[in-house]
């Protein structure tokens, strides 16, 4: 129960990150956020009951210096859910693919990498897209730090969906 993720925002209601059960009642306790959506479970000590937060909102303002996502195999598959970019299969082996191939001037970037099956990336080669006469789903681009720490919990819980812009 105390491992479960609270949505944490700044004094301005910006998303800022997402803290566990445990994490987010410290600070509650310390007067250091209050609650805005409650979960509609409590946590019951001898004395007292306190509902668990679903959204907290610090009671101060944090300059937060924008942090980006580093770029790895990993996070490239995760930003594009494991999606072949070029023909949209989801199961087998995944690998990363420069969209402008090294040899011709691309660079390790996020607007330049996305997740290709064995298969297209073989058949891509060191093409472009338009060499090889293949098209991207999307156009990949850097992804929110926010939005991608939030995305990897998977499913989005509905009182969270106002917050983050999503209604």
């Amino acid at each position: 129960m105390l491992n479960r993720p609270v949505l944490l925002l700044n004094q301005n209601y910006e998303p800022l990150s997402v803290c566990r059960t445990k994490r987010a009642l410290i600070l509650v306790l310390t007067r250091k956020a209050e609650p805005v959506e409650n979960s509609g479970k409590e946590l019951h000590t001898v004395n007292m009951s306190i509902p668990i937060p679903s959204v907290l909102r610090l009671n101060y303002y944090v300059r937060v210096r924008r942090r980006e996502v580093p770029l790895t195999k990993r996070n490239i598959l995760r930003r594009d859910n494991n999606t072949c970019q070029y023909c949209g299969v989801r199961d087998g082996v995944m690998t990363t693919d420069h969209v402008t191939p090294k040899a011709l001037g691309g660079a390790d970037s996020w607007e330049n990498m996305v997740c290709a099956c064995a298969k297209c990336n073989a058949l891509k080669g060191n093409r472009t897209p338009a060499q090889a006469n293949m098209r991207l789903l999307s156009k990949p681009k850097a992804p929110h730090y926010v939005t991608f720490a939030i995305n990897a919990l998977g499913e989005i819980p509905d009182v969270w969906r106002q917050y983050l812009f999503l209604s």
